[in-house]
């Protein structure tokens, strides 16, 4: 299953709401916690994990210029933005996997029906005690 970037899943979350993203983020800070709050958290986490992919790899890149030599000092760097970079790939994945996961569990309810609620039956009324003593 391929991972859902950050973009994909604000456009879920846009889609889900009926509304753009930063207006949702403008409604969830006048709001108590809940779900909207909890899915604008896990998407700006996403999305911080891709930008530090971004950073990692472009810093590495930067190392293994086919023209720059790699001495003793630059070895820790590289193992180090290695490290970093796999931190953030892994972030990354599992941001990706719970967001779509919790995604995928929730449904936009059409505008049109009302929700169903599931009532019992009525109960038929008891019939009155009689305070009079029986013989």
């Amino acid at each position: 299953m391929p991972h859902l970037t950050s973009t994909q899943i604000a456009g879920r979350i846009e889609d889900l709401y009926g509304a753009p993203l930063a207006a949702l983020e403008a409604h969830a800070r006048d709001k108590p916690p809940g779900m909207l709050s909890a899915l604008l958290g896990m998407h700006a986490d996403l999305a911080l994990a891709e930008r530090s992919i971004d950073l990692h790899r472009d810093h590495l890149a930067r190392f293994i210029h086919p023209e720059r030599q790699i001495g003793r000092h630059e070895v820790s760097h590289l193992l180090d933005g290695s490290r970093q970079l796999a931190a953030a790939v892994a972030v990354r994945d599992v941001q990706a996997k719970s967001i779509s996961a919790v995604l995928q569990s929730l449904a936009r309810l059409p505008a049109s029906s009302p929700p169903t609620a599931t009532t019992s039956p009525p109960v038929p009324p008891r019939p009155a005690e009689s305070t009079a003593r029986s013989r």
